[in-house]
């Protein structure tokens, strides 16, 4: 796979790895309620509901590093279903939470997957 397609699925692995880190760890400080503009009491009484969707979004992580490491054609097929969730998961946020999550999510992932597909 080019460079190009590796790397930027690497970078869309690592975002989920962060968005577990803000979901899971960070959801009720400071940081975590200004970065998703969240009074203390929304994210004290949202905070279980966070780090469940931040271990879906390591799982999506897991998902792209395996596809990453199997390489070949077992890879490819594993970062192709990966990346699409990434896709799915950011349309539906996009649509029933905030549409920044278009491009800070989706985008990504749809670029990663066009570049995959370019590779072949």
């Amino acid at each position: 796979m080019p460079l190009a397609a590796t790397l930027l699925t690497a970078l869309v692995a690592l975002l989920h790895v962060w968005f577990l880190v803000l979901e899971i760890f960070l959801w009720n400080t400071p940081y975590g309620r200004r970065t998703f503009g969240l009074t203390p009491e929304f994210a004290a009484a949202s905070r279980k509901l966070a780090m469940n969707q931040g271990l879906y979004n390591g799982f999506l992580a897991a998902g792209l590093g395996w596809g990453l490491a199997a390489g070949g054609e077992l890879g490819f097929a594993v970062r192709v279903f990966f990346l699409g969730c990434v896709m799915v998961a950011g349309v539906f946020g996009a649509a029933t939470a905030s549409r920044k999550i278009l491009f800070v999510q989706a985008l990504p992932g749809a670029v990663a997957l066009l570049l995959s597909f370019a590779a072949r």
